[in-house]
């Protein structure tokens, strides 16, 4: 009997384990894919830990509804080795990129085409088992995007990454005032927002991160300027530099010191898109933000319709490769260690 490895979340707030079970046979529409490879993302970290920060000593329950052991993991990429009866065979032995934002199906955000917001939805990695393994099954084959001539870490990494940062950065595409882009947080996701903003945008792009590194990494891949948010007085030289602050700005760090940074880089009249998901609360005086005229909106992943434009994109090379560094899947534990410590710069994923 085939058997399957899993880099497994045995108990919450603890180290994840190696488990090894039978696996699974694709029925109907599902398909088996065996798992090239599969990025880390940073909400890995928030499942693993139980919890969101909600601020003020608050935490988001992420436990309900899961069964342990559970196989984190979400940007995912591999060869389809199984095909359940009613999907062609010919799919066998194809190289895929998996979408995982997968919902019900049923209800009408799915039917909207927004299986993203579906409350009973059944994200890989997030609510059904992920990629951290051997294989994955897919609940249905319309969820498996060609990459070919892609390099298969890009691949992975464009279907969480790069899909969220793709779509946050669409919320700003068609706003009448076009001077200026401030990025916010330069890791994995904001990283990926750096390379797509270059071919969305004609203005110049300028980033912001507390690390060196990272600011030295967007400037050595196409950042026109890049800022220090604890640099004293550092809005006072945004304001002068951008005469007034930016028009629109992406926070990929979501948390209660870049969203306070982002409302005072932000230009009156301009458009805040927050992605990030570091977690703590956030407050504006109702004055300011009608005196700003600004626009805030949350963003979470975007739908399969925006994964497969993005996918296009990067397949007619109109994207450059971000920084990833590949790694071991069996490492798994050690490489959510260093990005909890904040020591990693782009990407890893994690190869079988």
């Amino acid at each position: 009997m085939a058997l399957m490895r899993r880099q497994s979340l045995v108990k919450f707030d603890a180290p994840l384990c190696e488990t090894i079970v039978e696996t699974p046979k694709p029925q109907g529409r599902e398909v088996l894919v065996r798992i090239e490879r599969c990025g880390l993302c940073h909400s890995d970290l928030h499942i693993q830990d139980g919890y969101a920060d909600l601020g003020g000593g608050k935490k988001l329950d992420t436990t309900r509804g899961m069964t342990l052991p559970f196989t984190l993991g979400h940007e995912i990429a591999g060869i389809v080795e199984e095909v359940g009866a009613d999907v062609s065979k010919g799919l066998v032995g194809t190289k895929k990129a998996v979408f995982p934002w997968i919902g019900c199906g049923q209800c009408r955000d799915c039917l909207n085409g927004d299986e993203n917001l579906c409350v009973k939805q059944r994200f890989l990695g997030v609510s059904i088992d992920g990629g951290f393994a051997s294989h994955v099954l897919v609940p249905d084959a319309k969820y498996l995007l060609d990459y070919d001539p892609l390099p298969v870490n890009q691949a992975a990494t464009l279907m969480c990454s790069g899909v969220t940062a793709y779509g946050a950065l669409k919320r700003l595409v068609d706003r009448p005032r076009q001077r200026n882009l401030l990025l916010i947080g330069l890791g994995g996701v904001g990283m990926m927002g750096l390379s797509f903003a270059q071919a969305m945008f004609r203005q110049k792009i300028s980033v912001a991160d507390l690390s060196p590194a990272a600011r030295d990494t967007a400037l050595k891949n196409g950042a026109a300027v890049a800022y220090d948010p604890s640099e004293a007085d550092v809005v006072k030289r945004i304001v002068k530099e951008t005469e007034g602050g930016f028009d629109g700005v992406v926070d990929f760090a979501g948390n209660e010191k870049s969203m306070a940074f982002a409302v005072a880089a932000v230009a009156r009249g301009g458009k805040i898109v927050v992605s990030g998901l570091m977690g703590g609360n956030f407050s504006l005086p109702m004055v300011q933000w009608v005196y700003k005229r600004m626009t805030i909106e949350g963003f979470m992943v975007g739908t399969l319709a925006e994964g497969q434009e993005l996918m296009a994109l990067a397949r007619a090379g109109k994207i450059k490769p971000t920084p990833m560094k590949e790694e071991p899947m069996g490492d798994v534990q050690k490489w959510i260690d260093e990005l909890r410590a904040g020591k990693v710069v782009g990407r890893i994923v994690l190869k079988n």
